[in-house]
């Protein structure tokens, strides 16, 4: 999952001085892609990874410069051969890669924390860089999926990128550099999507190390039971939230999104019958059912419902006991979300 939620955790709420680095071009083969971020932190922590393990000693070295001068730069590494920032003394990954870094000074900051306030209200925004021939970032800016502009962009920011996250009928904002005709300037852009939610019905034994595992890759957690001796965090201590209620209150305090995952795992059949119902109209990413087959189906007799259902929930590995299982589980929910991603990209000019 994207760094950029615990990044923009991080910068809100400490005091230290950091530097924000992004890829903002590939050629070839890469361990991360455009838009993935990291970010250094004075005092030499990081949050983060952009390679595996090639690039962040370089790129630190350069931080207390950056944190003085206050200036971007970009870097560009070729990892075609062997050289030191390679694969040891074997061919490097493959790809030449771009790394934009920006001190993050209070303008910064300021339009940082409104894109963590955007993103938590679970709007997607669109990112754009304009570099400079020195590889300086010379202007940014954030759009939202409802068209708020924000960000140090001078003069009249380019309909063709307003376009083109408004648009219905192409995807929308593949991350990279482009070129707008309209400015004669190539920009990077990167489209920021909401945390995504994973909401767990049932607090069963079961459902911990899903929880467990889910925080851990990037997903806030919702669970969800009518049990309060269950429903606890001393069992999910990474979870974000708990909602405690029988399904339809349940559901009631629960303001879905299409970047929603959700498990019926309650291991009641009526309860989780009643869930299936409820969510039968609701708008997910993803919806799995914890039981068998021919469980599911009878569970599903009689009810319409239009989005598809992942049943038996989890990738078919063979898993055994609850760890296995909460693997598998994951390991579907990553598999649909970069299939999505996939399913959206595509490249296109900006005119």
């Amino acid at each position: 999952m994207e760094e950029i939620h615990r990044i923009l955790e991080t910068i809100q709420r400490t005091d230290l001085r950091s530097v924000l680095a992004t890829i903002t071009q590939v050629e070839g083969s890469a361990y991360r892609r455009e838009g993935v971020s990291m970010l250094f932190l004075e005092g030499g922590s990081q949050i983060g990874l952009l390679s595996a393990g090639c690039l962040e000693a370089h790129l630190a070295s350069f931080v207390p410069e950056m944190l003085e001068t206050g200036i971007s730069r970009s870097f560009l590494f070729n990892m075609q051969s062997s050289e030191i920032l390679s694969w040891g003394e074997e061919e490097g990954c493959g790809g030449v890669i771009q790394v934009t870094m920006e001190p993050v000074h209070d303008t910064l900051l300021d339009h940082l924390c409104t894109l963590k306030h955007y993103l938590d209200q679970q709007i997607m925004v669109m990112h754009v860089k304009r570099l400079g021939s020195d590889g300086t970032v010379t202007d940014y800016a954030f759009l939202t999926e409802d068209l708020e502009l924000f960000g140090e962009w001078r003069g009249e920011f380019p309909q063709a990128l307003v376009d083109m996250i408004s648009s219905k009928s192409e995807p929308s904002c593949t991350s990279g550099m482009r070129f707008v005709s309209t400015i004669q300037s190539d920009v990077f852009v990167h489209r920021y999507e909401p945390q995504p939610r994973l909401i767990i019905f049932g607090a069963g034994p079961d459902s911990r190390p899903l929880a467990a595992l889910a925080a851990a890759t990037g997903f806030s957690v919702i669970v969800s039971d009518w049990r309060p001796a269950l429903c606890d965090r001393r069992y999910f201590p990474n979870a974000t939230s708990f909602i405690l209620g029988f399904p339809e209150e349940a559901i009631r305090a629960i303001q879905f999104s299409p970047f929603d995952y959700v498990v019926v795992m309650t291991h009641y059949f009526k309860r989780d019958q009643q869930l299936l119902r409820l969510l039968s109209d609701r708008q997910l990413c993803y919806l799995g059912i914890l039981g068998s087959k021919r469980r599911t189906e009878r569970m599903l007799s009689g009810l319409q419902i239009p989005m598809e259902i992942h049943f038996p929930v989890g990738l078919a590995i063979g898993a055994e006991g609850p760890e296995e299982i909460a693997v598998s589980i994951l390991a579907e929910l990553i598999s649909v979300r970069r299939k999505n991603q996939k399913q959206e990209s595509g490249s296109h000019e900006a005119g």
